[in-house]
């Protein structure tokens, strides 16, 4: 009986032994997935304040909130079923998905650019968003999340690649804990730049003199701060949009752009000092010029569209 408790101990211990190396496994596959992921969560988290600009600061955290958990929703309840079906049974169609994702998020950087260039955005920023009605802050959740949805496609999909060696199971269990990361990451450290002027408020009543000149500075700098974040933001949806179509259109076999862009890149890396910094740039504007002149195709299409339905007689 002894011996039998004995074995029966023995055979927990080595499962126990088994699974905490399964949990190990998992964290650091998590780990290399998520950090494979870390351009695209700085596009995530450049592109969100925009949304946020304008409101009270009583709405700021509750629409940050909304829209992560929409984030959340979009990874886990579509994208990661999807990407693991999909990568179990027709893996082929990821990158196409993918590209159409990344003409989407083309599409709304070019929108925005036109609405600077054309003015019609001073017509919307004529009352404050946060005056407009709680309609204009549902729409404004609703365009952040269908962007987050892009972009958590795209880290999903960055992350799936790195595991798609592992079992079924660990796959769906690696992602799942990328998801919930990354969605907390993001807008932690979103909900602390749309709050920094509150905390600068906060510093600015206290009696310590450095605290208060602190407090001051940050009140005086968030402003500035989330304006070049929503031009960041826009810049950043043409960034990934053109590098999804670049690196798609490389898998599907069309390897001239990105060969190109290669080239230019291997062109300056190697000058002291700034290679690295240029190359970087490079990559950088010839993703965002691809992602504008898509996106502006884009733009005009669906400009025409509507104004060819109009000019149609009435029968």
């Amino acid at each position: 009986m002894a011996g039998g408790l004995a074995a029966l101990l023995d055979d927990i211990a080595a499962l126990a032994k088994l699974a905490a190396a399964s949990v190990d496994d998992v964290g650091a596959a998590a780990g290399r997935a998520s950090a494979k992921a870390a351009g695209v969560v700085i596009d995530d988290t450049a592109v969100t304040p925009r949304y946020v600009h304008g409101f009270t600061p009583d709405r700021e955290l509750p629409i940050v909130r909304r829209i992560a958990v929409g984030s959340l929703r979009n990874k886990l309840l579509f994208i990661l079923p999807a990407a693991l079906l999909l990568s179990q049974f027709l893996p082929w169609l990821l990158t196409p998905i993918l590209m159409v994702g990344g003409t989407y998020l083309a599409y709304e950087g070019a929108e925005k650019i036109w609405e600077l260039v054309s003015g019609h955005a001073k017509e919307h920023t004529t009352t404050p968003v946060g005056a407009q009605g709680e309609g204009t802050e549902k729409s404004m959740v609703s365009g952040a999340i269908r962007t987050d949805f892009i972009l958590s496609a795209e880290i999903m999909v960055i992350a799936l690649n790195e595991v798609a060696d592992e079992p079924f199971v660990s796959r769906a269990i690696i992602l799942a804990i990328v998801a919930v990361a990354i969605t907390v990451l993001v807008y932690g450290v979103v909900g602390l730049i749309v709050k920094m002027d509150d905390i600068g408020l906060h510093l600015a009543e206290r009696r310590n003199g450095a605290a208060a000149a602190i407090g001051r500075g940050l009140v005086l700098a968030m402003p500035k701060v989330l304006s070049v974040l929503s031009t960041v933001g826009i810049v950043a949806m043409l960034w990934v949009g053109g590098h999804i179509l670049l690196a798609g259109v490389d898998d599907l076999g069309w390897h001239v752009p990105i060969d190109l862009l290669h080239h230019l890149e291997e062109a300056v890396q190697d000058i002291p000092g700034v290679g690295g910094l240029l190359a970087w740039l490079i990559d950088t504007l010839g993703s965002a010029l691809v992602g504008l002149v898509v996106g502006a195709v884009v733009l005009g299409v669906m400009h025409l569209i509507p104004r060819r339905t109009k000019a149609e007689p009435a029968h």
